[in-house]
């Protein structure tokens, strides 16, 4: 699945510092947002993979990081970094 332009050229430090080059906004992320976004620009796109991620990189509870994920992905739809009809892959699991 395609997710954009602007997400794949978003400039992401490893502070969390976030620039896009399309609006010249920029904004911060916190540790989970800065590893969901390097995620999604890697190509994992389903919630199974994205969970896993997190839960290995954080050892997370599975209920807070599925709302994290979707409260993310919210964020990144109105800031129009991914298209408003995005949804997660088809592996989705529900935590």
């Amino acid at each position: 699945m395609n997710l954009g332009t602007r997400l794949g050229d978003l400039a992401i430090s490893d502070s969390g510092f976030v620039f896009d080059p399309y609006t010249g906004a920029s904004f911060t992320v916190n540790a989970t947002g800065l590893h969901l976004l390097r995620a999604l620009k890697d190509g994992v796109i389903d919630r199974a993979g994205l969970l896993a991620g997190l839960d290995e990189a954080f050892d997370v509870d599975g209920a807070d990081a599925g709302r994290d994920v979707d409260d993310f992905l919210g964020q990144l739809r109105r800031y129009e970094l991914l298209p408003r009809d995005f949804e997660l892959g088809a592996s989705e699991v529900t935590p």
